[in-house]
């Protein structure tokens, strides 16, 4: 890039009026985080004659997103999801240590990522819903294992969201003890329901799953969802579901959601 970045060409004025005569629920809408275009090269994803440091490349891009939120709220989205990879996939260890070796502290770099979240959704307005979706990566079993109490305490405190997707389909998730530093009133999604693995969850098995979460956060600040999204990676890069199948882990949801929470 040779000058600053801009934001996209706004979305069509009748995208949203058009889904309004499909649903009375709220129309969430999702936007990636600005760590995405820094943590995966680090600094050498900055044009040094634009950018003196990653601050200022973090700076213009929380500006973009402020101005498409603007715009999506215009629109009337009142809920939004804004997918966060680097901080799910830098929690484990050996992330941390590819990290280090390139020259980069993580600790510095979970700071950098969490205010450029804050900055990007500073300016939203108090009738939108932002909850934060910490995703390890759709592709084959993702980029990252372990437990999210590296990022926890911190992420939990410092982001002003109203809630978090986290995946918790497969043991290498960790535990749930990373909860217990969720304040209140923010609640947490349990991603139980996997998008990439093709059996279907029991109703039984996430119920547990969600009694083994209320350890540490209370039910009513719990919520249940899939661990990613169905087609978020291309049939060429990895086999979606069939449909069939792909109905029948949304009705799973919804069954469970509506047996526990009524």
């Amino acid at each position: 890039m040779t000058a600053k970045l801009k934001r996209r060409e706004p979305l069509s004025a009748e995208d949203f009026s058009t889904l309004k005569t499909m649903t009375r629920r709220p129309i969430k809408a999702n936007l990636p985080t600005p760590s995405v275009a820094h943590f995966f090269t680090g600094d050498a994803a900055l044009d040094r004659t634009v950018y003196g440091n990653r601050e200022e490349l973090m700076d213009d891009l929380a500006r973009i997103m402020r101005e498409e939120i603007a715009d999506l709220a215009a629109r009337g989205c009142t809920y939004l999801q804004m997918d966060e990879v680097p901080l799910a996939v830098i929690c484990d260890p050996k992330n941390m240590e590819v990290v280090r070796m390139r020259g980069d502290d993580p600790d510095q770099l979970i700071e950098l990522y969490l205010d450029a979240i804050n900055n990007s959704i500073g300016e939203r307005p108090a009738n939108m819903t932002v909850c934060v979706h910490l995703c390890r990566g759709n592709y084959a079993q993702g980029m990252a294992d372990g437990s999210y109490e590296p990022i926890a305490e911190r992420m939990f405190d410092q982001l002003d969201v109203d809630g978090y997707f986290l995946e918790y389909d497969t043991p290498r998730a960790g535990d749930f003890s990373p909860l217990r530093h969720l304040p209140k009133p923010k609640k947490a999604v349990l991603g139980l329901v996997s998008t990439k693995l093709p059996e279907l969850e029991s109703a039984d098995a996430l119920k547990r799953r969600i009694d083994e979460a209320t350890k540490f956060i209370d039910l009513e600040r719990l919520c249940l969802s899939p661990q990613c999204g169905f087609a978020s990676v291309p049939t060429r890069v990895r086999q979606t579901f069939a449909m069939d199948l792909t109905e029948r882990k949304l009705a799973r949801v919804v069954e469970v959601a509506r047996e526990i929470w009524r």
